[in-house]
């Protein structure tokens, strides 16, 4: 499978890895034969420094920080602001967008015309609701 998949550029296989090293249990372990997080990910051979994976240091990682703390305040600060003020924001801005297709003038309009014709006595739609004499119809010809 792997022969097959590599044909999607020479990173895929190191991409695989990548995401099936991340695919760990963070659950405790329960017993004999479990692993820890720790013991999953040892640091990286080919690294000089002996730098540890992210989800070593902290297995709530959340990508924007390698310090704990500040990983978690700037999720908490992030989803604040991308969904909370996001929703509120805009539905007020869907919420207060003028008229589209101005319907609401277009009733408002016709329901005073309506008002009109009624305090006039005025049928609300004439027998003619075009002006017959400005009506060209054919002649019999040209039927």
């Amino acid at each position: 499978m792997l022969t097959r998949l590599s044909r999607f550029g020479p990173a895929f296989p190191r991409l695989l890895r990548q995401t099936q090293a991340r695919c760990v249990s963070q659950s405790k372990p329960s017993g004999a034969g479990s692993a820890a997080v720790t013991d999953l990910h040892a640091p990286s051979a080919a690294s000089a420094h002996g730098e540890v994976s992210p989800y070593v240091k902290n297995p709530d990682y959340h990508g924007f920080s390698d310090d704990p703390a500040v990983d978690e305040w700037n999720m908490r600060i992030g989803f604040f602001f991308g969904i909370s003020v996001a929703l509120v924001i805009g539905g007020t801005f869907i919420h207060y967008l003028p008229d589209n297709g101005m319907r609401k003038w277009a009733r408002r309009e016709a329901e005073l015309v309506i008002q009109q014709r009624e305090r006039d006595g005025l049928p609300l739609i004439g027998e003619n609701y075009y002006d017959p004499s400005k009506i060209i119809l054919p002649s019999k010809g040209q039927e």
